[in-house]
């Protein structure tokens, strides 16, 4: 049916708000109003646009869709108009203040005081090596990429775990940080794991997510200003690995640098680069894994997504810039678990004791699921997208601590751990933190909670992403 005096009338009000948030009200407004015109059941539209009978259902709820979805209902609506479809979303790139770019500059202290109270980096590695047993590794290695290496902590622990299961199997091994602090810190770790497994090639980027599995800038221009720095490992024990290890100060501190973008906030590389770590006496044995430029492949059989994205960062925006990209990563059997915070735990219960209704964790594992299924769309096809029930995907972690320590009277050590702990995780802007700086509601919270509980405990939740095999 062709309803031209309603296209004239709302489909550039359609358009208009592609540009911008749309809210559920407004697409349903466009959609009750085009069922109306168009004698057409809420449910029938529904499956005729997007095959799905429940969508506005959903919408009224408060649900929120993917840019493929709202794409595929424009389509509809304009197709049956008459009239062109709009053009597609682009996603809105997430911006924030320079000066509150959470993951280091000014949130360093915060950062080593939680991994260091906190069993959080354990309890991840713990879950990673859950999925060792469902990967199938082939000649000539088994290929691992850490989305994000932090300090190393998880990924030392998690190659640990792959040395006992995979001894005698070469390991390729790649890691994207874009912090120089936490590269430092993850080269330390290094020489231990090569000493005990010698046939390992490392491989650290600062490249995004898009770029860094295949080592390679989306731009040719910045492709072109990229360092590839080889470093073949003399020696055999790893007093000797840590020393020419640690000569690779100067080179970092003068190329691994980041900016705050003018346009986004967030922080970007100067260059890209990328550093290759191996042992010269495993050279000819890792001939064929060694990365050339120009010449890598992704190909992953485990991809360790742990806390890539910031709690408030939208879904369509982890899915597209983040998730996605990683999924396309995985070679047949390879496997993507994510990791991200669940929240409703007594760390949350601090924070809206401070800020009632604050609750940063609104995306969760199956919504992120179903954004990732629509942006990769057909090349998504021999992928599964495993969200699990509560009880397998949903791990606790807590703060360490000993049990005189939170009962009673509780120290101020302890209570600001507790508060630390809890802000880190929630992600609570300097701003905000300041405003509260002064008072003692924030140690009053932290006090009450441990007293309440025994003990401080957050929740994680965890997905898999898997490729079929061949």
């Amino acid at each position: 049916m062709v309803l031209d005096g309603w296209a004239k009338g709302r489909l550039p009000t359609i358009i208009s708000h592609l540009f911008g948030p749309m809210k559920n009200d407004q697409l349903l407004a466009q959609i009750t109003e085009f069922c109306r015109q168009s004698d057409m059941a809420e449910s029938t539209f529904g499956r005729r646009a997007v095959n799905d009978g429940k969508l506005v259902q959903r919408l009224r709820e408060g649900k929120r869709i993917t840019i493929d979805t709202l794409d595929r209902i424009q389509a509809y609506i304009a197709a049956s108009t008459g009239t062109l479809p709009p053009p597609r979303l682009d996603v809105v790139p997430e911006k924030r203040d320079p000066k509150s770019n959470f993951r280091f500059f000014e949130n360093r202290q915060k950062y080593l005081l939680f991994v260091h109270t906190c069993s959080e980096k354990r309890v991840v590695a713990e879950r990673v090596g859950l999925e060792l047993a469902s990967i199938h590794p082939r000649p000539p290695a088994l290929r691992l990429f850490d989305a994000g290496v932090g300090d190393g902590t998880v990924l030392s622990k998690v190659l640990r775990t792959m040395h006992g299961r995979f001894p005698h199997i070469p390991f390729y091994v790649a890691g994207k940080e874009l912090s120089l602090e936490d590269v430092r810190l993850t080269l330390e770790k290094v020489p231990d794991r090569l000493f005990e497994h010698p046939a390992s090639v490392f491989v650290f980027t600062n490249m995004n997510y898009a770029e860094a599995p295949w080592l390679t800038p989306a731009s040719p221009s910045v492709a072109a200003s990229m360092i590839w720095h080889e470093v073949v490992l003399q020696g055999d024990s790893s007093g000797d690995f840590e020393t020419q290890i640690a000569a690779l100060k100067p080179f970092l501190e003068q190329n691994w640098r980041a900016n705050v973008s003018q346009r986004t906030g967030m922080p970007v590389y100067e260059r890209p680069i990328a550093l290759v770590l191996y042992r010269e006496d495993h050279r000819f044995l890792l001939d064929g894994i060694i990365p050339r430029a120009g010449r890598v492949e992704a190909n992953f059989d485990l991809i360790i997504a742990s806390q890539p994205y910031r709690a408030r960062s939208s879904v369509n925006f982890r899915a597209k810039r983040i998730i996605a990209p990683l999924a396309r990563a995985l070679k047949p059997g390879g496997r993507l678990i994510g990791i991200h915070s669940h929240g409703q735990d007594p760390g949350l219960e601090i924070i809206q004791a401070v800020w009632p209704g604050e609750n940063p964790f609104s995306v969760s594992r199956h919504e992120l699921l179903r954004a990732v299924k629509y942006e990769l769309g057909s090349s998504g096809r021999d992928l599964n997208f495993n969200a699990y029930a509560d009880n397998r995907s949903i791990f606790r972690y807590e703060m360490e601590a000993l049990p005189n320590e939170v009962t009673g009277a509780i120290g101020t050590s302890t209570a600001f751990a507790a508060w630390n702990a809890a802000v880190y995780v929630a992600q609570i802007e300097e701003d905000r933190l300041t405003e509260v700086a002064h008072s003692s509601r924030a140690l009053d919270a932290a006090r009450e909670v441990l007293r309440k509980h025994n003990g401080l405990w957050f929740y994680d939740e965890s997905y898999v992403i898997s490729r079929r095999r061949d």
